[in-house]
């Protein structure tokens, strides 16, 4: 029972989800400035996006944030990658999104889901979420939860993409 248990736990958290090269849904989200932007317009960058699901009140989330941080200069250097922090704060939480963002400095774009349209058009459930598109806005990896060391295979999941 309790290996089971464990099993469980160890597939929601750190589960890598094989994604079939989906495409972006026609979502509407608004960007810091109050702009309203549709997420199909990543996917028309010809880069490689990494999408992260985030909350301000989600731990997980802000070390996964970090993490990205610490390579990103690095992974856009070699692989041109673009990374888009997606808020799933509500009305009551969305207004401190800015200070947390600023108190990390995380250099990346952040966008707002403040309706959750983005993130239940994609079932995700809980952050922290990764998704990796590849150049042509097509889904390509997805991660759910975050555990120290998970940016090492997402780098992996980047450079493969690149060859």
């Amino acid at each position: 029972m309790k290996k089971a248990l464990l099993v469980l736990i160890a597939a929601c958290t750190l589960a890598t989800l094989s994604a079939q090269n989906r495409s972006l849904p026609n979502a509407n989200v608004k960007t810091m400035e109050g702009q309203t932007f549709n997420i199909q317009e990543l996917g028309k960058s010809g880069k490689i996006t990494l999408i992260s699901f985030w909350a301000i009140w989600c731990s997980p989330c802000r070390k996964e944030l970090d993490a990205v941080n610490e390579n990103y200069e690095e992974w856009q250097s070699k692989y041109g990658l673009e990374v888009v922090a997606v808020s799933i704060d509500d009305a009551r939480t969305v207004a401190n999104v800015r200070g947390v963002v600023e108190k990390h400095g995380w250099p990346f774009r952040v966008i707002l889901d403040t309706q959750r349209e983005f993130m239940q058009a994609m079932n995700v459930n809980n952050p922290p979420y990764t998704m990796l598109l590849n150049d042509k806005g097509e889904v390509v990896f997805e991660h759910i939860g975050y555990t120290p060391g998970d940016e090492f295979e997402l780098e992996e999941k980047i450079k493969a993409l690149r060859k």
